[in-house]
């Protein structure tokens, strides 16, 4: 399977900050997340020996909290993996890409997973940009 160089997901509002520190603790040992500006947050996880930048940046887009892994090293190989795996542990809806974006590619198809990990393709256009 093809590993992601970084990976992106969206969480949904009701997923909260101290739940999403907590699950990074457990699943990457990332420490507490430090503010990084207006609604942005830093950490540095790390997995087998490989650090795992973090970025968490609430209200990025249309009640969505995005979730950026800066590393191919990460336990998860693709977007899709890493929302699995967050909606069911956070118990919220997850949306990632349909996987690498090339021209051509309808750029608001996304993957839906819901908290009791069905997935659905949608189209989402944030209504906040």
């Amino acid at each position: 399977m093809e590993r992601y160089p970084d990976i992106e997901i969206y969480l949904a509002r009701q997923a909260k900050r101290e739940a999403i520190e907590a699950w990074l603790s457990e699943t990457i040992g990332a420490p507490a997340l430090e503010p990084a500006g207006k609604l942005r947050w830093r950490s540095q996880g790390n997995y087998q020996g490989d650090a795992i930048p973090v970025l968490l940046v609430e209200k990025a887009a249309d009640g969505f909290t995005s979730l950026w892994l800066d590393s191919p090293a990460t336990p998860w190989a693709t977007d899709a993996e890493l929302a699995h795996a967050a909606a069911a542990a956070l118990e919220c809806e997850v949306r990632c890409s349909l996987g690498g974006w090339h021209p051509g590619d309808a750029p608001d198809h996304f993957l839906q997973i819901t908290a009791d990990g069905s997935e659905h393709v949608i189209e989402w256009v944030d209504s906040g940009h």
